[in-house]
């Protein structure tokens, strides 16, 4: 299994670890039967993503994943990181081996569930934007 230099360097110097105490929305994915648990917290000022964290249990991909997708979305409009797919994670890393690919799913829909926990506390009832969660195409 061949990682790109982007997959890691994500895993060995992982950018924005860590918890937000004051979260406007945290997310978490993934269960401990597949072994990649991801958790999200973000921090939001109007509608632009100020600060973002993730604390990641599981293998290297995933957290490469959890750090690209904190980067891509750092600085985004809530509508843009709505937008975010596993597939320009994975571009932005470079490519994933196949069997890895359930990793960057798991990093967008971390983001996904603390953006919907983000409008839950908001008083806002969105729109369904996160798929199931709890199974990885891996657990199969």
């Amino acid at each position: 299994m061949l990682y790109s230099e982007k997959v890691l360097d994500h895993f060995t110097n992982p950018r924005n670890v860590g918890e937000i105490a004051d979260a406007d929305g945290v997310g978490e994915v993934g269960n401990a039967k597949c072994g990649d648990i991801m958790r999200m917290y973000l921090k939001i000022d109007g509608n632009v993503i100020t600060d973002v964290k993730f604390k990641t249990f599981g293998c290297g991909a995933a957290i490469a994943t959890s750090s690209m997708a904190t980067e891509l979305i750092k600085g985004a409009t809530i509508d843009d990181a709505l937008k975010l797919s596993n597939k320009a994670v994975v571009e932005a890393l470079d490519g994933l081996p196949t069997s890895k690919i359930h990793c960057s799913v798991l990093a967008e829909q971390a983001i996904k569930s603390a953006l919907s926990d983000y409008y839950t506390r908001q008083g806002i009832d969105p729109e369904p934007i996160v798929g199931p969660i709890g199974e990885c195409e891996a657990c199969h």
